[in-house]
């Protein structure tokens, strides 16, 4: 019996002299999970999801449609479409990609993916644009690039078969971000039969420089006209809807930026 107890006395120091170590696993669950770029889904959905790519067909389908509509009627003026580039007809969601890798921001590295003058077209885009074409109907590139990007831009169009690739109908920005003025100009002596983009400021100025409900009010006050005269392509990466978002500050950095922007979710909790 005296063995025994003896035995187990000598256990019990071994024990405290080496205290049994917590799984690896156990640890790591505990440790602060690293910072995720508040754009990483919604990038990876663009350039990932069958979904994102079905919605760019949806888009230019019924572009196609409104298009045979449109030129079966007669018009006194030469007959116009009017389209944003980027995330319209133009993809420049690697450069987004880029920025997440390396942990940096517009316009850090913009000009570099510009001057590569190598984003892809979305899906449906250059068939609707050249059938336009055949139809007669000019189109109009309105983009809020800056003039300093013409060059590389119109190289892009051309290379990816876009027509109308050239001075005339590629109008970038030169001050002011609003696009009404430069859409007024092209009405002067075009019927613009369509307006496509994938920001609400490429359709009208009711649009520009005004809150999140102002917009929403907006779509619902116009909304006979999406997917008629406006054709909207998806973007959930960038554009003015997240600059008006409830809680929104480009100053606030991660995870300051998350958690101002997680007070405004709309939960079903009370």
């Amino acid at each position: 019996m005296k063995k025994k107890i003896t035995f187990f006395v000598c256990l019990m120091g071994i024990a405290l002299l080496f205290p049994v170590c917590k799984p690896p696993m156990q640890t790591a669950i505990i440790q602060k999970s690293p910072t995720v770029s508040p754009i990483l889904y919604s990038t990876l959905y663009q350039q990932y999801a069958a979904e994102y790519r079905a919605l760019c067909f949806q888009a230019y389908n019924i572009a196609d449609f409104r298009l045979n509509e449109a030129t079966r009627r007669a018009s006194a003026r030469p007959m116009a479409i009017v389209l944003d580039i980027d995330e319209t007809i133009l993809d420049n969601i690697p450069y987004e990609a880029e920025a997440i890798k390396g942990n940096f921001g517009y316009p850090e590295g913009w000009a570099e993916w510009m001057e590569q003058a190598n984003a892809e077209p979305l899906a449906g885009a250059v068939d609707f644009l050249n059938r336009a074409k055949g139809l007669g109907v000019e189109c109009f590139y309105v983009s809020n690039r800056k003039e300093i990007f013409k060059e590389a831009t119109i190289q892009n169009l051309n290379e990816k078969g876009f027509p109308f690739a050239d001075e005339a109908h590629v109008i970038l920005r030169s001050s002011s971000n609003e696009k009404q003025t430069r859409r007024n100009e092209i009405a002067k002596k075009y019927d613009i039969i369509m307006l496509i983009g994938d920001n609400l400021g490429d359709f009208d100025g009711i649009f520009e420089e005004v809150s999140a409900k102002e917009r929403m009010d907006a779509v619902n006050s116009n909304s006979r006209f999406f997917g008629s005269h406006w054709i909207v392509l998806p973007n959930a990466v960038y554009g003015n809807w997240v600059d008006v978002l409830p809680g929104y500050n480009s100053k606030l950095k991660e995870p300051e930026l998350s958690d101002s922007l997680k007070q405004h979710l709309k939960g079903f909790r009370k």
